[in-house]
C-alpha cells in the first residue's frame, strides 16, 4: 500500500487556527469565520488532539499562544496567504469577470441596486454579486473586491475613498404629513407619531442627535419602532407605520417620486460617509477599478430633493476621483 504523501490537519482547522491566534480570541475568530465560539473551541481541541502539543495557554479573559503555536501561527499565515494569491489568480482566469462587493443592505437596495444597470450596461461581461451585511469582513479572506462602507472619517482606511457625506432629517409618507389628528407641522407634533430608529447595533444614527440640535432633547413620541436594519425602516415609513430618520442621499430617489416627504425644512450632517475600500489583492484588476471609477461618478451625478421635497441644507463635499485616488498611492 502507498503511503499517503501529506499527514496535515484538515484545512477547517487551520483556518479557525490562524483566526484565533491572530485575534487571540475565539469569540473574534468566530464572527470572522461565521461560526459559533464553541465551535472555533472545539476546532482547536480537535487540532490540538490532532498535533499532540498545545496550541494556547487559556487564561482568564486571554488567549496565549504557546511556543508550538507560534511556529504553527507562522506557517499557516504563510500557507493561507499563498494559498489565496493562487485561488485568486485562477479566479481571474476563469474567462467570465466576478465581482463581489460587500456593503449594507440600505445602502445596497436605496443606492446601489436602482443604479446598477448603469454599470452592467457599459460592462455586461461582468458577473457582479452583492453581499449585503452589517458586518465587517476581511476583503481578501472573504474573495471579496470592493466594500462600501459607511463609519467616521478616522475609521475609514488608508486609501478608502468618500462617495459622499450623510446629511440626516426626518421622513415620512405624505399620508401621514398632511392627515389624521395630528399633521406634521411643527416638532413638537412628533410627540403624536411613532419614531422608528435603526437598534444602534447597526451603526446608524438614532434620534437622539437630532432632537437635541433643533431643541426638543426631552420629546417623548407617541411610540417607538426599532429595526435590524435601515431598508425595513424605509419600509415602515413608507407603509405610514410612523415617521424615520433619513439620510439624504439614500432616500432621495424615494423623495423625488413623492412616495416620502421631509415634514420639517432642516437637517444636521452626521459624522459619517460612505467609502469605497477596494481589496489589496484583486483591487488593482480593470474591472474592479472599473467599478469603483463607475461607483465615485455614480455619487457625483446624485443630487438630492430640495426645496417642497427636503430639507435645504449644504451639499456634502465631491467624492475624490478614484482614477487620481489611484495616482496618488501610486507616488507613494
Amino acid at each position: 500500500m502507498q503511503k499517503r504523501r501529506f499527514r496535515l490537519p484538515p484545512l477547517d482547522l487551520i483556518q479557525g487556527f490562524e483566526a484565533a491566534a491572530r485575534n487571540l480570541s475565539f469569540t473574534k475568530a468566530a464572527e470572522e469565520l461565521f461560526i459559533t465560539q464553541s465551535a472555533v473551541s472545539r476546532q482547536m481541541r480537535a487540532l490540538e488532539e490532532h498535533l499532540g502539543v498545545p496550541l494556547f495557554e487559556r487564561r482568564h479573559r486571554a488567549l496565549v499562544l504557546t511556543e508550538q503555536g507560534r511556529t504553527l501561527y507562522r506557517a499557516a499565515g504563510d500557507l493561507l496567504e499563498r494559498l489565496q494569491q493562487v485561488t485568486d489568480g485562477l479566479r481571474a482566469d476563469g474567462g467570465t469577470r466576478h465581482l463581489t462587493v460587500t456593503t449594507t443592505s440600505g445602502f445596497a437596495s436605496l443606492w446601489l441596486i436602482p443604479r446598477l444597470r448603469g454599470f452592467t450596461t457599459l460592462h455586461p461581461d461582468v458577473d457582479v454579486r452583492i453581499s449585503a451585511s452589517y458586518k465587517t469582513v476581511n476583503l481578501e479572506r472573504s474573495l471579496v473586491d470592493v466594500a462600501v462602507r459607511y463609519c467616521r472619517g478616522e475609521d475609514a482606511p488608508e486609501g478608502a475613498i468618500c462617495l459622499f457625506g450623510e446629511e440626516l432629517f426626518p421622513v415620512c409618507s405624505p399620508a401621514l404629513q398632511r392627515e389624521g389628528p395630528h399633521p406634521l407641522r411643527t416638532y413638537e407634533d412628533l410627540a403624536h407619531h411613532a419614531l422608528l430608529r435603526m437598534d444602534e447595533a447597526g451603526g446608524l444614527l438614532d434620534w437622539g442627535t437630532w432632537l437635541t440640535a433643533h431643541g426638543c432633547a426631552d420629546l417623548k413620541p407617541g411610540a417607538s419602532l426599532g429595526f435590524d436594519s435601515y431598508e425595513q425602516m424605509i419600509a415602515a415609513a413608507l407603509s405610514g407605520q410612523g415617521v424615520g430618520m433619513g439620510i439624504g442621499r439614500l432616500v432621495g430617489g424615494l423623495m423625488e417620486s413623492g412616495h416620502l416627504v421631509a415634514p420639517f425644512s432642516k437637517s444636521v450632517v452626521g459624522s459619517r460617509a460612505y467609502f469605497v475600500i477596494r481589496s489589496a489583492s484583486t483591487g488593482e484588476r480593470p474591472h474592479v477599478a472599473a467599478f469603483v471609477d463607475w461607483l465615485v461618478e455614480a455619487a457625483k451625478a446624485v443630487t438630492i430633493a430640495q426645496g417642497s421635497r427636503g430639507p435645504v441644507s449644504s451639499r456634502p463635499p465631491a467624492a475624490p476621483s478614484a482614477v487620481a485616488a489611484r495616482r496618488a498611492r501610486s507616488t507613494r
